[in-house]
């Protein structure tokens, strides 16, 4: 509770704020976290390295470092959201590719977009829940309780639904999906501990099966997009053409080759914008 009261603390003083000095503000609680948080940067560093093998010591520090640089800034944009507007949040973002959204949801089925945990996601989530399709986010519940809730109170006023990662989630993704809608999710973490051996830059990882299952099943085109910082603090969101997938009768042979197929992507996106990749968290084996 103590913690939760001291992001609310935080949180009320960088909604008040002009962007950039939320963002100094945000620069300067990272370099905290930087200093103090050794664990977790400490994983970070592990999770570089095998994403980054031909990066040296300095890279991967320097790396590490505009990494938490980044992600205090996207906490800042949510700490704001409360006072944004869609109209607002539409000048900040530029979207590359836009066509393969459009030509996945004319299909009927909805839309599973399946990214990494990088960049600021409510940025394009509130846009194109308001001018495309509502959109929800298929993700991890936070501890404690009080602080999910205000995560889930700020989206839902900007039109973006909330899903916790459960069974009562999941048939929520199944409904939303039926009727049309987006949902975004990422796979670059197996939080509930229920996904399959891949391998994730050539090592082993558990990732989560979710998205392939769903797609397979239901008939959900799946979209990898990433949305990343650009420097002049705006962003862009990028999308690839839509993954069909297709049964072939093995349901435990497709949901592997899809979820392979998925991850490739992942690869990608990850490799291009390292230094946008928050995860401070075991993913492999030998992590911190």
């Amino acid at each position: 509770m103590l913690a939760y009261r001291g992001f609310r603390v935080l949180q009320w003083v960088i909604e008040r704020l002009p962007r950039p000095w939320a963002y100094a503000l945000a620069i300067v609680v990272a370099r905290l976290g930087w200093v103090f948080s050794r664990n977790a940067r400490a994983r970070l560093e592990f999770n570089l390295r095998v994403a980054l093998p031909e990066a040296d010591a300095r890279t991967i520090r320097r790396t590490a470092w505009r990494n938490f640089r980044n992600h205090a800034k996207a906490y800042a944009d949510l700490m704001q959201l409360p006072r944004a507007t869609v109209g607002e949040l539409r000048s900040l973002l530029k979207v590359r590719n836009h066509h393969f959204v459009d030509e996945a949801l004319a299909a009927g089925k909805g839309l599973l977009v399946v990214s990494a945990h990088m960049g600021s996601w409510e940025v394009a989530a509130a846009i194109w829940s308001a001018t495309i399709t509502p959109v929800g986010l298929f993700a991890e519940e936070l501890e404690p309780p009080e602080l999910y809730d205000w995560y889930r109170t700020t989206r839902q006023r900007l039109g973006i639904s909330v899903l916790p990662l459960n069974r009562a989630g999941l048939k929520q993704v199944v409904q939303a999906l039926d009727a049309g809608e987006m949902i975004v999710t990422a796979i670059d973490r197996d939080v509930s501990g229920t996904g399959i051996l891949v391998d994730f830059f050539g090592k082993p990882a558990h990732i989560p099966t979710g998205p392939a299952a769903i797609a397979l099943r239901k008939g959900a085109p799946l979209l990898p997009v990433c949305v990343f910082r650009l420097p002049d603090d705006t962003f862009q969101a990028e999308g690839w053409a839509p993954i069909w997938a297709q049964p072939s009768g093995d349901r435990v042979a497709d949901v592997r080759r899809v979820t392979e197929e998925l991850v490739r992507h992942l690869e990608r996106i990850i490799r291009a914008h390292p230094e946008q990749w928050h995860m401070p968290h075991r993913i492999w084996e030998g992590s911190p």
